[in-house]
């Protein structure tokens, strides 16, 4: 059912715990392919902007940590670094490798108004190809 699994990865705690999540669905399903991806932002809210993602070399090391979490697991991961808005980059890349599910943490901000037109969560629901499973 879950062939590919796309999980866009950063250095919240919210996908730190909906790694665990992927690692039991892509088990339990088979998944023949983990794809991670994690989105150097342009353009951002200095403010917002983690140091954890703020450079190419910190999400190097942010997607070479989740990898060795997969490998840990028994699953094998690919590990893809995008540049942009995180929402569009996650949506290209699901396109990009026909992914039957993206499954992704979320901070709960989009259960404000003001928050709705700022989450990743709630952009990428609205734009992907594919079903989006979203980890509370």
């Amino acid at each position: 059912m879950f062939s590919t699994v796309l999980f866009p990865v950063d250095d919240s705690r919210e996908s730190r715990e909906a790694a665990e999540v992927v690692a039991q669905l892509a088990k339990a399903h088979g998944s023949q392919r983990v794809v991670l991806v994690s989105v150097l932002e342009d353009e951002v809210k200095e403010p917002t902007r983690s140091p954890a993602m703020a450079s190419h070399d910190a999400i190097s090391h942010l997607l070479d940590d989740a990898k060795s979490m997969f490998q840990n697991q028994g699953l094998q991961a690919e590990a893809f670094e995008r540049e942009g808005k995180p929402a569009f980059a996650i949506c290209d890349m699901a396109d990009e490798i026909h992914a039957d599910v993206i499954i992704m943490g979320c901070r709960g901000m989009g259960l404000t108004n003001e928050g709705a037109s700022e989450s990743v969560t709630n952009r990428v629901i609205n734009l992907a190809p594919c079903p989006v499973l979203v980890v509370p």
